[in-house]
Parts: structure tokens; sequence; C-alpha cells
């Protein structure tokens, strides 16, 4: 995993501008805290953080080949050893173990269609000397990030924003577009918050040469005919999810699991340990908790149960070496925590301890472990949402998601109201749920029912996962962890979304496939589990945080954050009593927190329509 960043320019000579891009380049210290190295030629410059995984001495970069092209990458392509064979016999010499040399090797092959022949997460940039251009890849799912910001004559990318702001030729400039997707949460395609900024979209070459910028989709989601029986699909899956997780354990560092409690990552847990087990090691797990929640937990309309007794009887049947990471409000309220965070997010999210417990997670597994796999996007890939299963959410003729998630309340009631008049949120949910409705195919003779769920299920796999992936990438690498994505390997991605929705809950619960197809390494309380989403602390000390904090911010008459914000609405929210406080009252605070720290740290300018 690492950080790269460009620069391509047809008309100044970049060898003399090197110190650019080594300062676009150390902006993503963090992303590669390992290493670092650039690579300058009158056209193009390149630079590369690296975070050290596989082949830690041979994997430097940027990476040239035979001084027909030179590429700078971040991620990890799990069947590098088959393309490196497979590379072999065409007559390729490799003097490296890693896969950075046989994705270019690929590409020297193959040209851009070595994105055909990659198992991955990657984004990773070429330049192509025969040819004078450069080429952009991300992989098919959108795990790893990459965004470029086009110039009169030629392009800046980066795997991060920040890495392109650190260019003199780029502004930090906020429309009305960018505020509208920040706060609406539909994903849209491309979308960046920063005007003139575009991200590379999951699946898809971006070309660029002195004759412009030329984009392709190598990979979307195909509707495809079923026709294993339950029994076939079940052992289909069975199989995929250990070729998988047998795939994403290889590393020459030392790797772990992110263990919740829930079917997702037990599922994982139970199909690593085993593995690790024929190699004669133990797997560590680490979870995250907060003080106090067990002993004080309440359920609510998302959460019946606590994880912690779930964690403890996973741990217990695979033996893993686990470890909880407890947090408390003290930590989860520091405003240099949320300050952090958002220099990782380069956004103003507004998820309060969402972002913010996932990162300090994260800090402190760094201390112990380079690579952690996770079990985020089962519930895209196999349904398990609670909204995948309620009517009113599946026929309410928008994003299922919107309204069923504390999370991703409106946003509306905290703007100014000219600003949500200009804004015009709901406008805009509506075009983008009729956009990416209008992107699903479907086969013929399909059933109404199951015409219905191929739509929300591609909603998910297209739109909401990227926002939890995107913020999955940011708070890892913000500390040098690389997270890895089991479930998003595009084999299994493909084989469920093409599995009638009868077979998804063939038991009558919701992920029937993952379930039966990994029972045999999970207790019978996971297997019998609720689906629970990511845990929030619960302790009212917490907003009581918040508060003194909007409290803080009030007495800056001038604040940024209150030309969009309303004022009055913080005001009211700084005097409820914290016990009986709402979640949604209490990420109305968090989202003016993380705006007014924003406004700081970036100084945007913003432009509405």
């Amino acid at each position: 995993m690492c950080g790269i960043a460009g620069w391509v320019s047809f008309s100044t000579d970049l060898t003399q501008r090197r110190e650019v891009i080594e300062a676009m380049t150390e902006t993503m210290a963090c992303r590669g805290p390992d290493d670092s190295g650039t690579w300058v030629r009158p056209d193009v410059a390149l630079g590369h953080r690296r975070l050290a995984i596989i082949d830690l001495p041979g994997g430097r970069q940027p990476m040239a080949g035979a001084g027909l092209a030179a590429m700078v990458y971040s991620g990890e392509v799990y069947n590098f050893a088959e393309l490196r064979e497979k590379l072999s016999q065409r007559g390729h010499r490799f003097e490296t173990d890693s896969d950075t040399e046989v994705v270019l090797r690929g590409y020297l092959e193959w040209g851009d269609a070595v994105a055909d022949h990659l198992n991955g997460m990657y984004a990773f940039a070429i330049w192509d000397e025969r040819q004078k251009k450069l080429v952009l890849i991300r992989d098919r799912m959108g795990v790893k990030p990459i965004y470029y910001y086009p110039i009169p004559d030629g392009v800046l990318f980066g795997s991060e924003p920040k890495a392109i702001f650190a260019n003199p030729l780029a502004r930090k400039v906020v429309g009305s577009d960018g505020l509208r997707e920040l706060m609406t949460y539909t994903k849209a395609p491309g979308w960046s918050l920063w005007k003139g900024m575009h991200e590379v979209g999951p699946g898809t070459i971006l070309t660029m040469d002195r004759s412009g910028i030329r984009t392709r989709t190598y990979w979307k989601l195909d509707a495809v005919r079923h026709t294993d029986d339950q029994e076939t699909t079940v052992g289909r899956v069975r199989e995929l999810m250990t070729d998988i997780v047998n795939r994403q354990l290889i590393a020459d560092v030392p790797r772990c699991v992110l263990l919740s409690g829930g079917l997702d990552s037990s599922a994982i847990t139970g199909l690593a340990a085993a593995r690790l087990a024929e190699q004669s090691e133990r797997l560590r797990t680490f979870s995250v908790d907060f003080f106090g929640q067990e002993e004080n937990f309440r359920p609510d309309e998302v959460r019946d149960t606590p994880d912690s007794p779930f964690i403890r009887d996973v741990a217990k049947l695979v033996g893993s070496d686990h470890q909880d990471i407890v947090l408390d409000p003290a930590g989860l309220s520091d405003p240099d925590v949320r300050r952090k965070v958002l220099l990782a997010r380069d956004i103003p999210a507004g998820l309060g301890d969402f972002d913010t417990s996932l990162y300090l997670l994260f800090k402190a597994i760094r201390q112990h472990s380079t690579v952690a796999l996770s079990g985020e996007s089962a519930d895209e890939v196999f349904g398990g949402y609670r909204w995948f299963h309620n009517d009113a959410a599946v026929n309410s003729g928008t994003f299922p998601w919107l309204g069923r998630m504390s999370l991703t309340t409106d946003w509306s009631s905290l703007l100014r109201e000219e600003v949500r008049a200009t804004l015009d949120l709901p406008g805009y949910t509506a075009d983008q749920y009729r956009t990416a409705i209008a992107q699903v195919d479907h086969c013929d003779g399909e059933s109404e029912q199951d015409r219905k769920m191929r739509t929300i299920c591609h909603l998910h796999l297209t739109r909401f996962v990227r926002i939890l992936l995107d913020r999955k990438d940011r708070a890892s690498m913000a500390v040098g962890l690389e997270v890895r994505v089991p479930f998003c390997d595009h084999r299994l991605v493909e084989y469920v979304y093409n599995t009638p929705w009868a077979l998804k809950t063939f038991d009558g619960r919701e992920k029937s496939l993952l379930r039966h197809a990994t029972g045999h390494v999970l207790p019978a309380s996971v297997r019998e589990r609720v689906k629970s989403p990511y845990p929030l602390t619960q302790d009212p000390g917490y907003a009581a945080a918040l508060q003194q904090q909007a409290k803080e911010v009030l007495t800056e008459r001038n604040a940024p954050v209150f030309s969009l914000m309303d004022r009055g609405w913080l005001h009211r929210m700084s005097e409820v009593d914290p016990v009986t406080m709402s979640a949604t009252q209490r990420i109305g605070i968090d989202r003016m927190l993380d705006l007014h720290h924003w406004f700081d740290l970036y100084s945007p300018e913003l432009q509405l329509d």
C-alpha cells in the first residue's frame, strides 16, 4: 500500500520543477512511511511513498521498465505469482519478487488490458515513454483511491486531493455540486468535493496525451442468469471465500483481522485462522470497544446487542491472540483527533465518532500489525443491511439507506435557509437516483421481485459501498496500516450479485449464503446473531464534550462555518441535556464541528450557484 502523485505537462520542463513533485509526494508520507522516490522527465514527474508489504528490499518505486515505461503503484495484486509465471513464459525477466514489477511487466506485455488480468485492490499510474502518454488504472470495486485535476497543458493526479493541492496550479474551490454530494451520501460517479478535481471511477482506465483525456470502463456489474442450485451456490461461495482469504493473507509483514463479532468479520477470522494454523501460525485479532459499553449497553433501533460477548466466542473458538482497543469519550471527542481525521479524509464527512473511533482503532493496531483483513462490504454483496428486508425502504423510490441510518440523516435542518434553497438537496438526490437506476441491467424473464432486488443490490455495490471503502482507506492509510477487503474480490461480487434474491435469503434471514458457506468456522452464537452495525459510543460524556466545543465555536462571531450552517440550531443543541440527546442531534453537532475545523485547515473558496 502506498501513496502516488504525478504531474504531466507538455509545455513546461518538469526537470526544472522537481521540488513541486517532491512536495506533492511528501503530503502522503503517512500512506508510505517506509520509503520515498520521484522520477522526473521533461513531460512528466512521478512521485511515490511506500508502505512495504511484499519484497521489502526489492519493491522500490517509481519503477522503470527497460526505458519503455515508468510506474507508481498503490495497492496489492493477489494473483501476482500466477501472472509472474505467465509473463516469464512469454520471455519477461524479473529483477525483484514484488507485485509492482509484475504489474509493470504486464503493461509492457498487454498494454492497458493488463487490468483484465489483475485480481486485487490497486490504483496506479504508468507513463508510457513510447507513446508519451499517461495511463491511470483503478481496481474494479474502487478500494484504492486516485484523483486527477486537468490543467491547460496536462494533468495533476494523486491518491488523495492533498497531493494535488501541493501543486500551485490547483485551487481549493468548492462549488454547489460539491456540497450537494457531501450532504446527500449518494456517491455520484467521479465526484470530488473540490471543483475541477475528479475521481477516477472504479473499473476505469484514464488515458492522457497531447490530444487530451479519455476514459473507458474495463469492468462493471453485468446481469448474468444464475443456474446453480442452492447446494452448488453455497459450495461455490465457500470455495471463493476460502481462496480469497488465503490469497489476501500473503504478506512479508505482520497480519491481523478486524473482529467485530458479526457474521462478516467472524467468517474472515475463522477462515484466516484455519489457513494460518496449517502454517503453524496463530492469528491476531483486534476489536474496538468503549469504556463501560457492555455493562451499560442500551438496545436501539439498529443495534440489539453489544459486540463483546460474540467477539469472545469467536476468539475462543479459533484460538486467536485477541486484543480489545478500548476508547473513552475524551479520546473520541479530542479536537486534535478530529483534525487528524479531517486531514486524512480531506472532506468534512460529519460522521463523528464513527470516523474518529476507526482512526484510533487503526492507530492502535498499527503498533502490532501492518496488514489487516476486514469484513467491510459483505452487507452490500450479500444483502445484509436491515433496509434490504424492509418493504418501505425497498419501495421508497430513493436510495434505501437514506433515512434508514442515523449517520446519513438529512443535513437540511442544519443549513442556513438561503443555503438550503440554493442547494436543493432533495432535488439533487432525486436526480442522482434516476441516474443510478438507469445504469442497472436485467436478465430477460426476471421476476419483478428479482428485478427490484437486483436494483437495490446494484445501488449498494456501485454507490453506498464506495462511501465506506473511502472512509476505511483514509483512516487506515493515515496511520500506515493496509486494510484488505476480501468481500470486494470481483469474482465473489459477480457471482453473488447474480444470485436470485430467494437464494440470498433461503433460510429466511439476511446473508443466508455467507452464513451457510462459512458456518463451519463460526461459533453457534454468531451464526444466529442478527445484523449489528459498526459500534458507536453511547456515553453521554461524548455528547457533553461536543456541546462544550460547540459553545466555544459560538463565541467566534465570524466563524466561516456559519456562512453555511444555522448558528441558532447549534446554540439550541448546546443546551440540550446530553443524557437525553438523540443520535440525530449529536451527529448534527459533529457535522458542525467538522465543518468548523475543515474551514480552518483548508481555507476553501466557496462558489455557490
